[in-house]
C-alpha cells in the first residue's frame, strides 16, 4: 500500500486547494519517503508543492483516508494520513506537480474538492476548528 500524508491548510477562514494534472483539485500530499515521520513528510510536500513553510499544526487532529485508483492499468491502494495547520502566508509558488491554486472559503472548498475523501477530511478540519 502507498503512504502519503497531506495537510488542510487553513489561512484566515479560508483553505488552500490544488489543481493536480488530471484536473481534479484536491489538498497538498505526498509520498513519505524513507525514515520520514509523516509530519516531517508533510511539511517536506507543502514546501515542495507550494513553497510554504511557515505553518502552525493544529494539534490534535489527524485524519486517514484509504482508496482505490489504477495506474499504468494496475489497481493500487493508496492511504493518506492527513493533518491540520494554520498560516498566515498567502503567497504560493506552485510546483510543476500542479496546474493551479485557489484559496476558498469553506463552503466553497467543499463544492470545488473532487474526492470524496478530502471532502469529509475537511469537514472533520472545519468541525475540529470550531470545537477549539
Amino acid at each position: 500500500m502507498e503512504t502519503s500524508c497531506g495537510v488542510v491548510l487553513v489561512n484566515l477562514g479560508t483553505v488552500l486547494l490544488l489543481q493536480y494534472p488530471q484536473g481534479h483539485w484536491d489538498l497538498p500530499k505526498g509520498h513519505v519517503e524513507v525514515g520520514e515521520s509523516p509530519i516531517t513528510t508533510m511539511r517536506r510536500e507543502l514546501m515542495e508543492e507550494t513553497g510554504i513553510k511557515n505553518i502552525e499544526i493544529v494539534d490534535g487532529f489527524t485524519e486517514t483516508t484509504r482508496y482505490s485508483y489504477t495506474h499504468k492499468g494496475k489497481e493500487k491502494t493508496k492511504q493518506v494520513q492527513w493533518f491540520l495547520a494554520e498560516t498566515e502566508e498567502i503567497d504560493v509558488h506552485l510546483s510543476h506537480e500542479h496546474r493551479d491554486y485557489i484559496w476558498l472559503d469553506w463552503e466553497s472548498a467543499f463544492q470545488l474538492i473532487t474526492h470524496k475523501e478530502t471532502r469529509s477530511v475537511v469537514e472533520s478540519a472545519q468541525s475540529f476548528l470550531g470545537s477549539i
